[in-house]
């Protein structure tokens, strides 16, 4: 599989793009089905005010940025910082640099939306170089696919800069005994059991349970927290800022943290809802459940 990368990764985007658009997205769409079933029921749940024609222009739109997702993570892997400055456009980094300097750290809390996976290139943006980017990421079943997404992700933000969430606590320790500078990238919007729910809230429409990771350790190792938004200016091109939270997390009530992440989230899915990740079953579970 990492050989398939490389040698796809030699095409320009444009032609990665081609590939997405006459293989990728109608092999999903039209003819593997893939989880169209989940995907239609969450939008039917999320946009009830909206025609069935508006929710399948969405679905498609969807399928057909998922697919764009693989093309362009494939790109990135030879791609200059120069191309990637003009991809992944980092608006406020004097601003975010100051809070680190402050505290040490922040948490960026973001969900599935845009392209999650570049998140690792906030490393190139900041000015001061002492400043180091980490990601999370939950280590995939299948070992060989594992290896070639963590390859993908640590190729320019540096070997170890993933850190797998089972070593995040361990990690963050450590971090903090050296008196390293950092940002931490953490997806938090991923599908929790009601046993393991740490706050519920109404997200879409619908009572949503959302992990507490985040919000526990900024509170635990005293860092900001940011939400990273993002908006697709045109095929390929994300403008992202990071939308501060809280500086002082310690002295936010509990579940403040969290909830909003959630309404910045929505209000995120809400500007270009085809570019969420709607094929996560993220409603499996109830409140009642529990």
């Amino acid at each position: 599989m990492k050989l398939l990368v490389q040698i796809l990764s030699l095409l320009p985007l444009r032609g990665l793009y081609v590939l997405s658009d006459c293989l990728l997205y109608p092999l999903m769409y039209y003819i593997v089905r893939y989880r169209r079933t989940i995907v239609a029921k969450n939008l039917r749940n999320a946009f009830p005010a909206k025609t069935g024609k508006e929710r399948r222009k969405i679905e498609k739109g969807f399928y057909r940025h998922f697919a764009d997702l693989f093309a362009e993570i494939i790109w990135s892997y030879r791609a200059s910082e120069k191309q990637l400055r003009e991809h992944y456009i980092l608006e406020n980094v004097p601003e975010i640099e100051k809070v680190i300097h402050e505290k040490g750290g922040i948490f960026f809390v973001l969900g599935h939306f845009g392209n999650w996976e570049w998140t690792p290139e906030i490393q190139h943006r900041y000015s001061d170089s002492r400043i180091q980017q980490y990601n999370v990421y939950r280590r995939l079943k299948n070992k060989g696919a594992d290896e070639v997404m963590v390859s993908l992700r640590e190729k320019r933000s540096g070997r170890g800069t993933g850190i797998e969430k089972n070593d995040l606590v361990r990690r963050l320790i450590a971090l903090k005994q050296e008196g390293t500078m950092y940002s931490l990238g953490l997806i938090s919007d991923q599908k929790v059991s009601p046993q393991n729910t740490y706050y519920w809230t109404t997200f879409l429409h619908q009572d949503t349970g959302f992990p507490g990771g985040a919000e526990v350790l900024a509170k635990k190792f005293d860092k900001a927290v940011g939400y990273v938004h993002s908006t697709q200016e045109r095929r390929g091109v994300y403008r992202v800022r990071v939308d501060l939270i809280t500086k002082d997390p310690a002295n936010t009530p509990q579940g403040y943290i969290t909830e909003r992440f959630a309404r910045m989230l929505e209000q995120n899915i809400l500007e270009q809802p085809e570019l969420w990740l709607w094929s996560h079953n993220r409603w499996k579970w109830k409140r009642e459940d529990k």
